[in-house]
C-alpha cells in the first residue's frame, strides 16, 4: 500500500498514512475505529456455525480491489526453482523435511510459518491448499509478523516461507519459487493459471466518524479502483480487481469448501459422548 499512498499524494497531495501489521490488524483497526481505512489479504472471519461475523471484525465495509498471489520464496542461491501444491501441502504436515526431496541439495528444510490461524498468508493457504481453517503447520521457526520472515529466509540457505507477491519481489536475496512450473506473474495470476492466489480489500467502517472522514476515505478508494490506481497494481505485481473477476468465483468455492468442513468438525466434536458442559 506504500506505492499507492504515494501515488495518490502525488496527484492530490493528501497524504495516507498506512502501516504494516497484517490482514487481522488491517480490519480490526478500522472496526475499533483506530483508524479510517485499511487493507486486507483476506475476507472477515465468519463464525463456522452461525456464519455471521466475528465481533472483533464487525461494523466494517471490505471493498474488493485487486488480487494477489502467495509467493513460495528461498534463499537465492538455493538450486530449486519449482514446487507442486502437492508438495506445499506435504511440507506443512512436515512430510517434507529435507532439500533432497523436492531435488536439492541434502539439507535440512527450515520451514518458516506466521503465528497463529488467521493471518493473510495463513488463512488462505489453509484455505487453498487443505480447505481447513483450522489446520496445524509443522514449522522449524515460527514468527510474529512477515517481514521476519523475508528476512530470515534471506539470510538462511535452507528457509523456505510464504509471503504476498509484491513483497517477494522486493526482496534482494531471496527468490520465488515456481508453483506447478508456472511463475506468479500478472497473466497467470489473472487467468488462475497460478492456484496460490486471494482477494486484496480496502476496509472501511460501515459508519465514519464523520461525513468529511467518509468523503475522504471514499475519494482513496475510488483512486485505487481508478486507472491510477489500477496501473499501481500492476506494476508492484498484482493484478487489479476488474481484471480477473472471474478468479471471484472459484475463491468463493474454496470459502464454501473450508467453511463447510469447519462446520463438520464442529458437528463431530458436539457429537462426542460428554460433549455437552454442565450450566
Amino acid at each position: 500500500m506504500a506505492e499507492m499512498a504515494a501515488a495518490y499524494k502525488k496527484k492530490t497531495g493528501i497524504e495516507v498514512d498506512f502501516k504494516g501489521g497484517g490482514a487481522t490488524k488491517g480490519i480490526r483497526e478500522v472496526a475499533n475505529n483506530k483508524v479510517d481505512i485499511g487493507g486486507t489479504c483476506r475476507h472477515v472471519i465468519d463464525d463456522p456455525n452461525t456464519l455471521a461475523t466475528v465481533p472483533e471484525e464487525r461494523r466494517t465495509i471490505l471493498t474488493p480491489v485487486g488480487w494477489d498471489a502467495l509467493a513460495v520464496i528461498v534463499h537465492k542461491d538455493n538450486p530449486v526453482d519449482t514446487i507442486t501444491l502437492e508438495q506445499v501441502r506435504q511440507l506443512y504436515l512436515g512430510k517434507i523435511t529435507n532439500w533432497k526431496q523436492l531435488g536439492g541439495k541434502d539439507a535440512p528444510i527450515e520451514l518458516l510459518v506466521r503465528k497463529g490461524k488467521i493471518s493473510g498468508v495463513g488463512r488462505t493457504l489453509r484455505e487453498i491448499v487443505f480447505s481447513n481453517y483450522d489446520q496445524d503447520f509443522y514449522a522449524t521457526k515460527v514468527l510474529d509478523s512477515t517481514g521476519p520472515l523475508e528476512r530470515d529466509v534471506v539470510k538462511n540457505p535452507n528457509a523456505i516461507g510464504m509471503t504476498g507477491i509484491s513483497s517477494a519481489r522486493r526482496l534482494k536475496g531471496a527468490k520465488v519459487l515456481k508453483l506447478n512450473g508456472i511463475a506468479p506473474d500478472y497473466d497467470n495470476i489473472k487467468n488462475g493459471a497460478y492456484l496460490l492466489y486471494r482477494p486484496l480489500y480496502m476496509v472501511s467502517a460501515m459508519e465514519a466518524k464523520d461525513p468529511e472522514t467518509r468523503k475522504e476515505v471514499k475519494k482513496f478508494i475510488d483512486f485505487v479502483l481508478g486507472p491510477e490506481g489500477k496501473a499501481v497494481m500492476r506494476r508492484v505485481g498484482t493484478v487489479p480487481y476488474e481484471d480477473a473477476i472471474p478468479l471471484w468465483l472459484k475463491y468463493l468455492d474454496q470459502q464454501n469448501k473450508a467453511l463447510a468442513r469447519m462446520q463438520q468438525k464442529n458437528q463431530l466434536l458436539a457429537n462426542k459422548p460428554g460433549a455437552a458442559v454442565a450450566r
